[in-house]
């Protein structure tokens, strides 16, 4: 029986290790969000122990140097958590960027199968049909075998 050869083949390999990279891009992009969202919480939580202490301080005696100096802490997680979440946009378009490289390289690598499979099922045809063609012509010499005899 004859052996498959699928004409581009190699087309095929190079989408697979293509969207082999793109996931591990992807994977990559990912860890780097979740990792400066994590960040985000970090400093979110900073901020509300700094704002609770600064209440704190605010009751009862008042020190006006600790007051100020938890004003500033304040502040300052203030400016850190608007720098954080523009690292957190930044890092969220790079996720989706590396998304929509790996749909669009997924979806030619299943194009590329698909081609192989129709190129596949016509090669099943093709063979199918040299069968049909050997058997008849078994059949026609048999037939005309017996025929002279």
């Amino acid at each position: 029986m004859a052996k498959f050869l699928y004409r581009m083949q190699n087309i095929l390999e190079l989408k697979q290790k293509i969207e082999e990279q793109e996931k591990a891009n992807f994977g990559i992009a990912t860890a780097k969000f979740n990792e400066e969202q994590s960040k985000l919480r970090e400093l979110m939580l900073r901020q509300q122990e700094y704002e609770k202490h600064l209440k704190e301080i605010s009751i009862g005696d008042i020190n006006v140097s600790e007051i100020k100096t938890a004003k500033s802490a304040v502040a300052s997680m203030k400016v850190a958590l608007r720098d954080q979440m523009i690292e957190v946009s930044k890092a969220q378009k790079v996720m989706e960027n590396a998304r929509k490289r790996l749909n669009n390289v997924m979806m030619e690598r299943k194009m590329h199968e698909k081609l192989r499979e129709h190129a596949f099922e016509e090669f099943l045809d093709e063979m199918d049909h040299e069968e049909s063609k050997i058997v008849d012509e078994l059949v026609s010499y048999s037939y005309f075998k017996n025929e002279d005899e």
